[in-house]
C-alpha cells in the first residue's frame, strides 16, 4: 500500500513492507522497511533539514524520534526533483503506526513543515478480533 500526504507543495509518499526475515515474534521483535519519496511539486528549490517521528505500537505506546536530515543526509530539492530512502523501523508488538514531519527550509529562508502521511505497520501476527 501507498500513503501519500501534501503539504506546501511538496508530496510525500510512503510504503510501508512487514520484513519477516529480519523479525522475530517468539522474541517480541517485529520489523518494517519503509521507503519514503519527497517530490517538490513548487516553484522554489528548498532542503530538508529535520525530521520527527511518531511511531505508535500496538499497546498505543507512543515513542518520538527526532534528528537532523535522514538517513545521515539533508537532501536539497530543486522543482520538481523527487528523493527517495529506505529506512527501518523496529517494534516490540506485531502492529503499529508511524507518521512525522518534515522541517524544510525554503531558499527565501522561510521555514516550514511538511507532512508524512500516517501509515500503518500490519504484520501477519497481529490477531484479528470479529465483533
Amino acid at each position: 500500500m501507498i500513503y501519500q500526504a501534501e503539504t506546501h507543495g511538496v508530496r510525500v509518499t510512503a510504503s510501508p513492507k512487514f520484513m519477516d526475515s529480519e523479525s522475530t515474534p517468539d522474541q517480541s521483535r517485529y520489523f518494517w522497511a519503509y521507503t519514503i519519496e519527497i517530490e517538490n511539486l513548487s516553484p522554489r528549490t528548498m532542503q530538508l533539514m529535520a525530521r520527527h517521528w511518531v511511531i505508535t505500537d500496538g499497546r498505543g505506546e507512543v515513542h518520538e524520534v527526532r534528528g537532523d536530515g535522514v538517513i545521515g543526509q539533508q537532501p536539497v530539492l530543486q522543482p520538481g526533483e523527487r528523493f527517495s530512502y529506505t529506512s527501518g523501523c523496529p517494534l516490540m508488538t506485531p502492529d503499529g503506526s508511524m507518521r512525522g514531519v518534515y522541517a524544510m527550509l525554503g531558499e527565501d529562508g522561510a521555514q516550514f513543515d511538511v507532512e508524512v502521511p500516517l501509515f500503518p505497520l500490519d504484520s501477519p501476527y497481529v490477531k484479528k478480533v470479529l465483533h
